[in-house]
C-alpha cells in the first residue's frame, strides 16, 4: 500500500502493535494498514472413498486442489464451506470434522479446512470458477506443498495414511 486510502498521503513504515506496518504519517488521519490475513474455508469433500479435487479457472491444467472460498460477513466457517461446496461443485454435503487451520502466506490467507461427506458424486461445476474436477481414491491422492496440501496431508495421516508432499507444480498430474 503506497498511499493512505483515507487521505491519499504517501504511507510510511512505522511500528504499530509491535510490527512494522504501512501507516499514514498525517497526525489527524493516523490510518494503519494492519494487513490482517483473509479467512478462507476449504473442504476435503469425500464420497464413496474418493475425494473431489478441482481446478480453478486460470490455473495450469496440472493443478488441482480442494474446494475453497472466502468467508462472507455474518457467516460462520462451517456454513461457508457448505455454501462453497454447493456453489462451486453443486453438491450437498454433511460436515464431518474440522481438520485444522493453516497459513497461506503467499496470499495472506488463513485457511480453515473441514472434512465433508458428499450426499452424491454428481458434480455440477460453476463454470466461471471451476474449470475441471476429478474424483481421486483416498488411497491414491497425494498432498501438495502449496495452500491446502498440508491440510490434506494431515487428514490422510488421521486415517493412517502417511504421504510425502509433492511439489505443487507436479501435484495431481
Amino acid at each position: 500500500m503506497n498511499y493512505c486510502p483515507h487521505c491519499a498521503t504517501p504511507m510510511v513504515k512505522r511500528n504499530s502493535g509491535g510490527r512494522e506496518r504501512a501507516s499514514c504519517p498525517q497526525r489527524q488521519c493516523g490510518f494503519v494498514h494492519w494487513d490482517n490475513p483473509v479467512p478462507v474455508v476449504g473442504g476435503i469433500v469425500e464420497w464413496n472413498n474418493q475425494i473431489v479435487l478441482v481446478r480453478n479457472v486460470g490455473w495450469p491444467t496440472s493443478w488441482y486442489g480442494l474446494v475453497t472460498g472466502f468467508l462472507e460477513a455474518g457467516e460462520m466457517p462451517e456454513e461457508a464451506i457448505l455454501r462453497e461446496v454447493k456453489e462451486e461443485i453443486g453438491l450437498d454435503a454433511t460436515l464431518e470434522s474440522h481438520v485444522g487451520m493453516y497459513e497461506f502466506y503467499r496470499k495472506n490467507q488463513l485457511l480453515i479446512i473441514y472434512h465433508l461427506r458428499a450426499h452424491s458424486g454428481d458434480v455440477v461445476v460453476q463454470a466461471d470458477e471451476i474449470a475441471d474436477y476429478k474424483w481421486v481414491a483416498v488411497e491414491k491422492v497425494q498432498p501438495w506443498t502449496a495452500g491446502t496440501g498440508r491440510a490434506l496431508q494431515d487428514w490422510l495421516r488421521s486415517r493412517g495414511l502417511e504421504r510425502e508432499m509433492l511439489d505443487f507444480s507436479e501435484a495431481n498430474n
